[in-house]
């Protein structure tokens, strides 16, 4: 999603008049910082920007996407809430509020800010997919499957509308459909790792833990600082017993994103299946203290 944010960046910024030169040259300073990853220079260009010609909402929406970028979230709700303020019509501010709410779990907030986003633009396929994943995260998997099949519908090439749906098919226990969508995306881009991770998932779930692990492998190929792909082939190490294989992968897991509270509860379960209690004492209270639910 990130990946998506960025490139929108640079397709739906756009100028407003009645500014200065300076200010012009700080925004464009800022896109071009966007574009490399470098959000701090942005966030910084930006914010001249803003000094020099406090009206523009396209300033804002560049910032607060950075700020999405860098995962400050609240600072990103902010300056996004300004751009629609000064724009009531920017979809790009919109998108981008929406996906901060999602990452802070506000998924009903999430949800209406997509719903306005498709409202002005009926065939913004991102926006189905945000909203589509706000819906599972709530549980409701069949408004889920619906948004996801909209973006399937609107964009049929796109690897992560098919991966998502898969994700929620997976959530209603229907796992063969989720294989078969995250086999497609994987077809649409053999270098989407999570779609590796997603189709992984499904085949744990129905017992066939090698295809996970070979699934899980390949993620790990493609994407060695991918924090989710190491937990998940751990549950899968964890499901065949080979639990130290499972716990090498939480802590790797965890050393990639200490944040991660699902690695610490699985690598408690682990330990607790090796008999080592203390151990697995302080992992639950770790993923609990992050504010981990056991489902």
């Amino acid at each position: 999603m990130k990946r998506t944010i960025l490139c929108a960046l640079a397709v739906g910024l756009f100028l407003l008049g009645g500014c200065t030169k300076s200010a012009n040259e700080a925004f464009e300073s800022g896109v071009a910082a966007s574009q490399k990853g470098d959000f701090d220079s942005a966030v910084a260009d930006f914010t001249e920007a803003i000094r020099l010609d406090p009206r523009r909402a396209d300033v804002y929406y560049g910032r607060g996407t950075a700020y999405g970028n860098m995962g400050e979230y609240d600072k990103a709700i902010v300056d996004h809430t300004e751009a629609i303020r000064l724009d009531p019509q920017y979809v790009g501010a919109y998108y981008g509020r929406a996906y901060a709410y999602g990452q802070q779990r506000e998924f009903d907030k999430a949800i209406a800010d997509y719903t306005e986003v498709v409202r002005l633009n009926p065939k913004y396929a991102d926006a189905y997919i945000g909203r589509g994943n706000a819906y599972r995260h709530k549980g409701e998997f069949d408004k889920a499957i619906s948004d996801l099949t909209e973006s399937v519908r609107l964009n049929p090439e796109y690897d992560m509308a098919y991966s998502s749906r898969g994700n929620a098919y997976r959530h209603k226990g229907q796992y063969d459909k989720a294989i078969a969508d995250c086999t497609e995306a994987i077809r649409l881009n053999p270098k989407g790792a999570k779609s590796y991770c997603n189709r992984g998932i499904a085949y744990r779930h129905k017992g066939e833990f090698d295809k996970a692990i070979a699934d899980y492998n390949e993620a790990v190929r493609l994407e060695p600082k991918l924090a989710v792909a190491y937990s998940g082939r751990g549950n899968a190490y964890r499901e065949k017993v080979e639990l130290d294989k499972a716990i090498a992968d939480y802590n790797e897991a965890i050393r990639l994103n200490p944040k991660l509270a699902r690695a610490y509860y699985n690598r408690g379960n682990a330990y607790e299946k090796k008999g080592e209690k203390a151990k697995a004492e302080e992992d639950f209270a770790q993923a609990k203290k992050l504010g981990y639910k056991p489902k």
